[in-house]
C-alpha cells in the first residue's frame, strides 16, 4: 500500500471547502477527509461533488451503534462511492463485522473500512480515570486493532506513536491511518499524542491525516507539498 497524505477538510460549509480545494492546481487532487462538521452541514451532496472533482475521500463519521443499525448505515454510505470509511472499534467485533457486511456493494466492491482505536486527544490518564479502561493506552490500542483485524477490517486509526505496535501485532498489510500530525515547528493545538510527518513515516504509518497545519497555513498548497515531501 502506497503512503499518502489525507487533508482533513474540517470546514463548516460547501463554499469554504470548495474555495480551499480550488487553491490547488488543476492537476493536483489531494486525498481529502470529510468529517462530521462538513457532512452534517452539507449532507451527502458535498461528498458527491468532491468525488466528481476527482478526489479520493475518507468519510470520517466514526459509526458506533448496535450492529444492525451500523450495517444499514454503511449500506447507505457505500453508495456514495467514497474510498474509506470508519467505525469505533469500541463497538465490538460483532458491530465491525456488521459494518463490513453493509459496505459490500452489489458488484462486490467496497471502500476501505478502518476502526478508531483511541482518539489522539485522549491521554492514558483520561482513558483510565474517565473511561475506566484499566490497562495502559498502548495495550488498549493494540487490542482494538486485533479486534478490528478479527472482524475483517482493513486497518485502524491510531496515533503515530502506536502505528509500529499495530503493525507488529496485525501485520504490515494492516493499515495504520494516523492523525495527530504536526510539523516540528508548529503548535500541538488540542492533540496529545502527536508526531511529525517524517517520524510517522519511520514508525510505519500508511496514511497521515493532516488538518490545521495545512488548512490554516498561509499557503496551504505549500504546506501540503511539504507534508508530502516529509512523509512520502
Amino acid at each position: 500500500m502506497n503512503r499518502d497524505v489525507i487533508i482533513a477538510c474540517d470546514f463548516s460549509s460547501r463554499e469554504a471547502t470548495l474555495e480551499f480545494l480550488d487553491r490547488f492546481p488543476a492537476g493536483r487532487k489531494p486525498y481529502v477527509k470529510i468529517g462530521m462538521e462538513l457532512y452534517y452541514a452539507e449532507g451527502p451532496s458535498i461528498v458527491r461533488e468532491i468525488k466528481a472533482r476527482g478526489h479520493r475521500i475518507f468519510l470520517d463519521l466514526k459509526l458506533h451503534d448496535i450492529p444492525n443499525t451500523v450495517k444499514k448505515a454503511m449500506r447507505v454510505l457505500s453508495n456514495l462511492d467514497v474510498d474509506m470509511v470508519n467505525v469505533h472499534a469500541a463497538g465490538t467485533v460483532g458491530m465491525m463485522r456488521a459494518a463490513l457486511e453493509g459496505l459490500i456493494r452489489e458488484d462486490g466492491t467496497r471502500p476501505l473500512l478502518i476502526a478508531v482505536t483511541q482518539l489522539t486527544s485522549t491521554s492514558e490518564e483520561v482513558m483510565q480515570n474517565e473511561l475506566l479502561i484499566r490497562t495502559n493506552l498502548r495495550r488498549a490500542v493494540v487490542q482494538y486493532a486485533l479486534n478490528a483485524k478479527e472482524a475483517g477490517l482493513d486497518g485502524v486509526v491510531c496515533s503515530p506513536q502506536e502505528a509500529g505496535l499495530v503493525k507488529e501485532a496485525c501485520g504490515q498489510e494492516f493499515l495504520a491511518v494516523t492523525p495527530g500530525i504536526r510539523f516540528a515547528d508548529a503548535a500541538a493545538d488540542d492533540q496529545v499524542r502527536i508526531t511529525t510527518p517524517a517520524r510517522a513515516r519511520e514508525i510505519g504509518s500508511d496514511y497521515i491525516v493532516v488538518g490545521r497545519p495545512i488548512t490554516a497555513a498561509p499557503d496551504p498548497v505549500a504546506a501540503y507539498e511539504r507534508c508530502l515531501k516529509e512523509f512520502i
